[in-house]
C-alpha cells in the first residue's frame, strides 16, 4: 500500500514563495503520476499540477502556470511543488495524490491515493 505525506503549507503573504513536498511511500509499481490538487472552502477540488514519475512530463492548471514547477527526487521518492507569486485565490487545502498511469489526467476521481493535505493560505 502506498502512503502519501504532504509538508511546506503555511501562512504567507501575497507575492511571496511556497514549496511544497510529497514523500511517497510503501509499495507503488514502477509507472505512474503524481498530481496537486487543491481545494478551497465551499468549492470543488480542483487540478493544480503532476508529474510522470518515470519521464519529465508535466502539466499545469491555467491557473498556476508560470507561477509554479512540479518536480521529483527520485532519490527521496519525494514531489515537490514550488509556488512563486502568490495570490490570495491560491489559499486552499494542497493535496498530493497517486494514479497509475502512464499519462497525465486531470481528473481528481482517477485518482486513487491520497494525502492528508496540508493548508496554505495567503494574506492579501
Amino acid at each position: 500500500q502506498v502512503q502519501l505525506v504532504e509538508s511546506g503549507g503555511g501562512l504567507v503573504q501575497a507575492g511571496g514563495s511556497l514549496r511544497l513536498s510529497c514523500e511517497v511511500s510503501g509499495r507503488t509499481f514502477s509507472s505512474y503520476v503524481i498530481a496537486w490538487f487543491r481545494q478551497a472552502p465551499g468549492k470543488e477540488r480542483e487540478f493544480v499540477a503532476a508529474i510522470y514519475w518515470r519521464g519529465d512530463s508535466t502539466r499545469y492548471a491555467d491557473s498556476v502556470k508560470g507561477r509554479s514547477t512540479i518536480s521529483r527526487d527520485n532519490v527521496k521518492n519525494t514531489v515537490y511543488l514550488q509556488m512563486n507569486s502568490l495570490k490570495f485565490e491560491d489559499t486552499a487545502v494542497y493535496y498530493c495524490a497517486l494514479a497509475y498511469i502512464r499519462i497525465i489526467i486531470t481528473t481528481a476521481s482517477q485518482y486513487a491515493n491520497w494525502g492528508q493535505g496540508t493548508q496554505v493560505t495567503v494574506s492579501s
